[in-house]
């Protein structure tokens, strides 16, 4: 069963699109990630699920409840944990008083877990936080309540790299206790350490949607060679070899037939050779050719999202 789902959802602002024809679903106990750069759409696809905007067309369902019904769908975030891409406090409030506020409002039953394990300076105001600081103080909003559904909006963002893999860790550890996890993030490498499957989002649209091992074996491989004679770029000219550059070293990504490539690589000297996994961001970046926007088709400049207290 879907956890979230969406069936054509679009969003537009005016003549621009924000999203158009989104259609995925995540189910539940997974973890999805939900990748883009900024102004892709992630956060529109986020703020029309989640009630804080109404669809310009098409659907979508947040544990069964269906967005363009207020009623149902108030119901259901009471099941939900939203962690908004910049979120907004009240810098006059300590930490404690702040998650005071959201235990009155949805409960916080994993309140003192979550604040041993990502501890801010819960006594000291939030305007004297670091930005690390705010982002742990919304996580543990984002999950006291003990949600079924956790929708987060690049929630590493501010951490430093001991709490990321502490982070990680957690987040696995929710999936396994049957967490449904909706992620974004701009950033694959992150996305991989957690994640099961990835939307890929551009321009507003759905680019790929699939399993992400899946999606970088597709990608091919990174060959890295050097060789003893002058190599002529012709001789790479093969199906499948794609970003070739030569120089001291060789070096391209390869998407074809082995045997191909041991036929190319056999008429050569190869002092050196190194194929690994394609890099993240080169597979990432495929999706996001420089392409001209025709009229009306520039995704619109993302809205802030609410601020953390807001429907989360």
């Amino acid at each position: 069963m879907a956890a979230l789902s969406t069936d054509g959802l679009s969003k537009y602002y005016g003549e621009v699109r924000g999203i158009e024809d989104l259609t995925f679903a995540v189910e539940e106990g997974e973890i999805f990630g939900f990748l883009g750069p900024n102004g892709a759409g992630k956060t529109t696809t986020i703020r029309t699920l989640l009630g804080f905007m109404r669809p310009t067309g098409g659907s979508g369902q947040v544990l069964g409840a269906e967005v363009t019904d207020p009623a149902a769908l108030r119901r259901a975030k009471a099941d939900v944990g939203y962690l908004p891409g910049d979120p907004a406090f009240d810098d006059d409030v300590t930490g404690d008083r702040f998650l005071d506020l959201h235990a009155d409002l949805k409960g916080d039953s994993r309140r003192g877990e979550m604040e041993a394990m990502f501890d801010p300076p819960l006594g000291r105001e939030i305007g004297e936080y670091s930005r690390g600081n705010r982002q742990m103080l919304g996580i543990i909003q984002t999950f006291m309540h003990d949600p079924d559904l956790v929708v987060m909006d690049e929630p590493t963002s501010g951490l430093d790299p001991l709490k990321q893999e502490q982070f990680n860790e957690f987040i696995r550890a929710e999936r396994d206790r049957g967490t449904t996890v909706f992620m974004s993030s701009h950033i694959l490498s992150e996305v991989r350490k957690v994640c099961e499957r990835v939307g890929i989002i551009r321009k507003g649209r759905l680019a790929e949607l699939e399993d992400i091992e899946d999606l970088l074996t597709r990608s091919g491989r990174l060959v890295t060679l050097s060789a003893e004679e002058d190599v002529d770029p012709a001789h790479f000219d093969v199906e499948g070899v794609h970003d070739l550059t030569v120089g001291d070293s060789i070096r391209f990504m390869f998407t074809g037939d082995y045997d191909t490539l041991l036929d190319v690589l056999a008429a050569l000297t190869v002092q050196d050779l190194e194929i690994t996994e394609a890099p993240l961001e080169d597979v990432f970046m495929r999706f996001y050719g420089e392409e001209p926007d025709g009229p009306g088709e520039a995704a619109a400049p993302e809205a802030q999202p609410p601020e953390v207290g807001e429907d989360a």
